[in-house]
């Protein structure tokens, strides 16, 4: 009877699992086609279909192919990439206020942008798959500042401390960027004040090239990944007697995150919360099993940083709002109200 009651139970779970899937897929998807209708240039959904399939005119081609696709897809794959590296942070940490961003990994990826834009790119041009690797050194040269400060020999590292240790950091590195700021010329300190916003300034396919080799190796890693982080949860103590190299496993899977988050800044701008509601989201539908939160929780930031570009091209036509700033309404309150539930 019991092994009925779990069978009964694990094809619930499943049924759900895939409902939630189809049902953020679908999201995706109706977004993504909404997207594609919307900004400056009208293009309607007919003018879409039409362009899609070779019938439109050549400008209608060059909006859809060379301006908005790209954007688009860089949309979903910055904001998969983001929700994922927010999941493994909140995993490793056991933190459920951990995230890129907040811990100021995202600053650590910017301020290795700004130096490209200030010393490689016009100098020495440099190409621009490059530039996800600076922007990984960046966040990774960051990560380690912010664990080290953080760490204490007898309390190790307490979510409290952690968080602050990145604020204070990422407040810093914000600090270096404005003063680097001050020897730009006025469009590259127009491009870098658009970026800090949190804008996706990769509008073409070389951008989608830069970022696509690090989601499709590290995303795949990470959902491999996905057991180590359950049995991380569980505690060091619990997880080395159950076999885990817990050190190793925590370092690989921290690696994979600040990797993430830095090839997803360097194309996508500083945007923030999206590592953070994500996978808060994610767990609220199917719970703590990494197996499942994992790819739940690219979906769902994908379908927010997609949402957030689309309002952010719609609201105020002809002009835009960065799409961080859009992301940012909706992930600063949410943020509060989970620093109050935790107290």
């Amino acid at each position: 009877m019991n092994r009925l009651q779990q069978h009964v139970n694990r094809s619930g779970w499943a049924v759900r699992y895939a409902t939630i899937s189809a049902v953020f897929i679908v999201l995706i998807v109706l977004t993504f086609i909404i997207s594609m209708n919307t900004g400056f240039a009208r293009l309607s959904p007919l003018d879409v279909v039409r362009t899609l399939f070779g019938g439109g005119t050549d400008r209608q081609g060059m909006v859809l192919f060379e301006f908005r696709l790209p954007r688009i897809v860089i949309s979903v794959l910055v904001g998969m990439g983001l929700a994922v590296s927010g999941c493994i942070m909140q995993g490793v940490t056991r933190n459920a206020l951990a995230d890129p961003g907040i811990l100021g990994i995202n600053a650590g990826a910017g301020v290795m942008v700004i130096l490209y834009v200030i010393y490689l790119a016009p100098h020495f041009g440099a190409s621009l798959f490059f530039l996800p690797v600076l922007a990984v050194i960046g966040a990774g040269g960051t990560a380690a500042l912010v664990y080290v400060l953080a760490y204490k020999k007898r309390e190790g590292i307490t979510p409290s401390r952690l968080i602050l240790t990145g604020i204070a950091v990422g407040a810093g590195i914000g600090a270096a960027m404005t003063v680097l700021t001050l020897r730009l010329e006025p469009r590259q300190f127009q491009f870098v004040s658009t970026w800090l916003s949190g804008t996706i300034w990769g509008t073409n396919w070389d951008y989608v090239g830069a970022l696509l080799p690090w989601i499709l190796v590290l995303l795949p890693f990470a959902f491999y990944k996905s057991r180590v982080l359950n049995i991380l949860n569980l505690g060091d103590q619990l997880a080395a007697g159950v076999g885990a190299k817990v050190e190793r496993e925590r370092l690989l899977l921290v690696a994979s995150a600040v990797g993430l988050t830095g090839a997803c800044v360097a194309v996508g701008g500083g945007i923030g919360f999206v590592g953070l509601i994500g996978p808060h989201l994610a767990r609220r539908l199917v719970g703590p099993k990494h197996q499942l939160l994992l790819p739940l929780s690219a979906m769902a930031g994908a379908l927010l940083l997609i949402v957030g570009d689309t309002l952010a091209r719609w609201l105020i036509q002809p002009s835009e709002i960065p799409t961080g700033i859009v992301v940012a309404v909706i992930g600063a309150p949410y943020f509060l109200y989970l620093l109050a539930r935790s107290r």
